[in-house]
């Protein structure tokens, strides 16, 4: 499987404490028709720490059934228990899902070959291909290049989403092996990209698929002029989406412009009024 181009890791809406798959359907919808490549459903941006294990299922499910092929659906199905992810995968697999995103455990801080022997464990009683998911500024512990390497010759193991804040990184993967990188932060899609990334898991683009894949379809042909200018255009909100944790500003964002309702499940909560000013005058300011 080639994973490449835009996936956007997609919200999960409540609508009065409950998950509000309807409107979870029609936010899919207009993400296909952004253009987007993929969904990703029930990762970091979708809460999915809150979810029950039903609901969980049901957001896979419901991804599944509206996007009809038209794009794939990478679940977010990992978790901080070897064999908690392999029931959550099994599960996505049965829903249909194409590929599975996993979280590097958290918490227990699992050393290398715990990561190896978990990751290869999934990949191999599951049968879907895996997207590793680096993301050590919440699971503490970073997934080494060694360990990718080791890691990339299992072919269930397709696809690393960096989100470690370093661009380096794509570099230092690719050097060590076969394996799709994707950027997992929006500010650095551009400079992962143009060392070797085949594209990115956004969170703006719950905001603006159409604009975040002109970005990266032109960055992906080459053409590094229109990329950069609206990278420059929307970096402002690519900060912004982050001026508190994530998902509450791009809830907020989307919320201002009508497309969710601004609910969460605690423990987030609603955006520090200081801080929703300061994204609302972002948005303005990028014409969103």
């Amino acid at each position: 499987m080639q994973l490449e181009g835009l996936f956007t890791a997609i919200v999960t809406p409540f609508s009065h404490g409950a998950v509000d798959y309807g409107a979870l359907s029609e936010l899919v919808t207009k993400q296909i028709e952004g253009g987007v490549d993929g969904i990703v459903p029930v990762g970091t941006t979708g809460e999915s720490p809150t979810l029950t294990v039903n609901e969980h299922l049901k957001v896979v499910e419901t991804v599944v059934k509206t996007a009809k092929g038209r794009c794939l659906v990478v679940a977010g199905t990992g978790a901080n228990s070897t064999a908690e992810a392999v029931h959550l995968t099994k599960m996505a697999k049965s829903a249909g899902a194409d590929a599975s995103l996993q979280v590097t455990p958290y918490y227990n801080k699992p050393t290398q070959e715990g990561l190896y022997r978990h990751f290869s464990t999934i990949a191999d009683e599951c049968g879907l291909p895996i997207v590793l998911y680096n993301i050590p500024g919440r699971s503490v512990v970073e997934i080494a290049v060694p360990t990718i390497k080791r890691l990339a010759e299992n072919p269930k193991i397709v696809c690393v989403k960096e989100a470690g804040g370093s661009a380096e990184r794509v570099s230092a993967i690719l050097a060590e092996c076969d394996i799709t990188v994707l950027s997992g932060d929006d500010a650095l899609t551009l400079p992962m990209i143009a060392l070797g990334a085949k594209g990115v898991v956004s969170v703006a683009s719950n905001l603006i698929p159409a604009r975040i894949k002109e970005m990266v379809s032109s960055a992906l042909n080459g053409d590094f002029a229109t990329a950069t200018r609206l990278h420059n255009e929307l970096y402002g909100v690519f900060r912004g989406i982050f001026l508190e944790t994530n998902p509450i500003p791009i809830k907020a964002a989307m919320a201002a412009k009508g497309l969710v309702r601004e609910e969460y499940r605690l423990p987030m909560c609603p955006m520090s009024p200081d801080t929703r000013k300061k994204l609302l005058e972002i948005m303005d300011g990028a014409g969103i």
